[in-house]
């Protein structure tokens, strides 16, 4: 059983005049986040106003890259980027959230890549030592977010860097551990209630149920749930609420410090 969970979520997807998610509404529930850096959502201001906020709840901060993508929100799949322009692209936006995130006095503790970067580097070997070389180069102190087992979690390791592992709420997984596409239904969670159950399920049995009904076991102490889907502010209340009731605590993974 975890004695604790990290409650965690994707924020700062809007970009200027356009907002997506409760991102307010979230901020009083999560213990960490993912902003966007600005190549599938975000910008300078929305950056700024998230790094604000983290710092003043005392949520940890991290950074949420994706493939240079505004009209498919990061969730095409881009293959043929060199690794050292993919590398580079990912020290950009990591380096863009730092330097605003130092300015109003927060600073960036982990990076999850986003979208078809985060499920390529997931898979990928090479792209997942890419991953992890432009993590370490920004700064070795970095925690990389990503999956328990896949290539990310094995390359961030491989370049001595801190791992927290996270399983989503409101995903289904393949037998293989793997997030079912969003191109298939049943995909993405919707119902709060079932979402919660799995969630308490991971946290105490460290199981959770494949969409083929298969159970799964998985290494995890941070929860991530989607904050563009319509549900996700009820859901993440939910599972917080749970969670806490079992007596598991909610709390940043960075007070509990980040397995190796």
């Amino acid at each position: 059983m975890s004695d604790y969970i990290d409650l965690n979520c994707d924020l700062g997807e809007g970009l200027g005049a356009w907002s997506m998610g409760d991102d307010a509404a979230m901020l009083e529930i999560v213990t960490s986040v993912n902003v966007a850096c600005g190549f599938h959502a975000g910008d300078p201001d929305i950056m700024a106003e998230r790094a604000a906020q983290t710092l003043e709840k005392g949520i940890a901060l991290g950074a949420h890259p994706s493939f240079r993508d505004l009209h498919g929100f990061g969730r095409r799949r881009i293959h043929g980027i060199p690794a050292q322009a993919l590398k580079n692209l990912i020290i950009y936006q990591v380096g863009a959230l730092q330097g605003i995130a130092r300015s109003v006095g927060q600073s960036v503790s982990h990076v999850r890549a986003h979208g078809a970067l985060g499920n390529m580097t997931d898979e990928d070997a090479e792209m997942a030592a890419t991953l992890a070389q432009a993590v370490a180069a920004i700064d070795s102190d970095l925690t990389l977010m990503t999956m328990a087992g896949c290539a990310a979690d094995e390359a961030a390791q491989a370049a001595e860097l801190k791992v927290a592992r996270q399983a989503f709420a409101d995903r289904a997984y393949n037998d293989d551990g793997t997030l079912v596409s969003r191109s298939l239904p049943g995909a993405v969670l919707h119902d709060a209630q079932a979402a919660t159950e799995r969630v308490l399920r991971l946290a105490e049995e460290g199981m959770l149920e494949t969409i083929n009904g298969k159970r799964l076991r998985l290494d995890a102490n941070v929860i991530c749930v989607h904050g563009d889907t319509p549900a996700a502010v009820a859901m993440a209340a939910s599972i917080r609420e749970a969670l806490e009731k079992r007596g598991i605590g909610v709390k940043p993974y960075t007070e509990h410090g980040p397995k190796p």
